[in-house]
């Protein structure tokens, strides 16, 4: 935070994350932005705050209901209006819509970035936007841009901060979202303008971005993808996971999706086109390809390292499947499980075949997707093995994956009264 001698000032790229309590100094939530609105594009006016208040929960906290912004943490007379914060036409969010905008000096006409912006008080409760921190780009011998100096300038001193920009950067606003859970920045990206959206997705890396495809609804998704390079959006196909790759590129037109599949891997093509072969309704569809696979003479020390991999989902990482070779589905021979508590109750050099369950419940691909959901509640299952009528294993589904699919196709967008009501409660305490 920073005092001018024209009243306090403070960066809002800072104060971003502040964490917001209450009067009795109990946390109810955290700073995401900031809401204003501008006038004739020289004077913003500070409104108010978006406040994470919940996983995947975000409010609108006026400025009239802060008492006081403070060196980390704001303070609030403890009235919050818990329904969702929809941004209104009329509003600009400074972090998700101004950070990385490009915007014109005045003065010479030279285009500058806006890295971070300032918002000054005038009076008690009273917050204008006053400054930019900005910064240069020079374009070096080879034609590359290249970051130049930084500088401070009056919103006034610049035009162009209010254009939409569709080659707008995203990376201020990245900073803001390193920490964030795959889960929560899709729920971040979700409410971002379309441009900003595809902005963001085209800095992240191919596994960041397929893991974020994977938390999003349908029709956000496929705009994100069909707004990439097609190289780079086969890329990003080839490091999801298969059932949710078949899933995004079954979404797409006809011509888009062969195009696509075309460019991917030729290995992971085939492990999408196969999944595609089978009705939504059955098992084939909703199965994941890739689980944990090893030969019964692998021992537990390589399945507990097999089980860390960065990429398996927590309800894959609790059991291995034991098959003859080969071990690329479809697999030989299934011999059965060992689930990973059993595992961590064996010295590291036991053979995984001498601890192997072959009395497990298995579906077969053409299933309906109905008696995975039984076999799972009924047998407190998180996996559960896919196997055709030869004994060949064709894959697992996973508890995740059923829920996924049981859930409404729009549930990440659901803003229902039960939902508010609930959140009402928990705050009221």
């Amino acid at each position: 935070m920073d005092v001018s001698t024209g009243g306090r000032r403070i960066y809002i790229g800072k104060l971003a994350g502040t964490s917001v309590f209450d009067p009795l100094g109990d946390k109810v939530g955290k700073i995401h932005d900031v809401v204003v609105t501008f006038r004739l594009n020289t004077v913003a006016n500070v409104i108010g705050f978006v406040v994470e208040v919940g996983p995947r929960k975000r409010v609108f906290l006026p400025l009239t209901r802060v008492t006081a912004i403070e060196s980390g943490s704001v303070i609030t007379t403890g009235l919050l209006n818990i329904r969702s914060f929809t941004r209104r036409p009329i509003e600009t969010l400074v972090v998700s819509e101004l950070f990385d905008r490009d915007v014109t000096l005045n003065e010479d006409g030279t285009t500058v970035r806006v890295l971070d912006v300032a918002m000054r008080q005038r009076r008690p409760r009273d917050w204008v936007i006053e400054k930019l921190h900005v910064q240069r780009f020079r374009m070096s011998s080879l034609g590359f841009r290249r970051a130049g100096e930084t500088l401070t300038v009056n919103i006034s001193d610049v035009s162009g901060l209010l254009r939409t920009d569709t080659n707008q950067a995203a990376t201020a606003l990245l900073q803001h979202t390193e920490d964030m859970k795959a889960a929560d920045l899709a729920d971040f990206i979700h409410d971002l303008p379309h441009e900003r959206r595809l902005a963001v997705a085209q800095s992240l890396t191919d596994a960041r971005l397929a893991d974020v495809l994977e938390e999003l609804g349908e029709d956000v998704r496929v705009a994100i993808l069909s707004g990439l390079d097609a190289k780079r959006a086969a890329d990003v196909l080839d490091v999801m996971q298969p059932d949710d790759a078949a899933d995004l590129v079954a979404e797409l037109p006809d011509d888009q999706a062969q195009k696509l599949l075309g460019l991917m891997e030729p290995e992971e093509a085939e492990d999408v086109r196969r999944l595609m072969r089978y009705h939504e309704s059955t098992v084939g569809a909703l199965m994941t390809t890739e689980p944990v696979i090893l030969p019964p003479d692998a021992t537990v020390a390589q399945m507990l390292a097999s089980v860390r991999r960065e990429d398996l989902s927590v309800s894959l990482a609790t059991a291995a499947f034991i098959t003859r070779p080969p071990l690329e589905t479809p697999t030989g021979h299934f011999l059965g499980m060992v689930h990973i508590q059993r595992a961590l109750r064996e010295p590291p050099h036991t053979l995984l075949g001498t601890i192997v369950d072959s009395d497990v419940e298995v579906v077969a691909p053409e299933d309906h997707i109905a008696k995975v959901t039984r076999l799972l509640a009924t047998y407190n299952l998180m996996v559960i093995p896919v196997v055709d009528q030869d004994g060949h294993l064709h894959g697992a589904v996973s508890a995740d994956d059923v829920l996924d699919e049981l859930l409404p196709a729009d549930w990440r967008n659901l803003d229902d009264e039960v939902t508010d009501r609930l959140m009402a409660r928990s705050i009221d305490g």
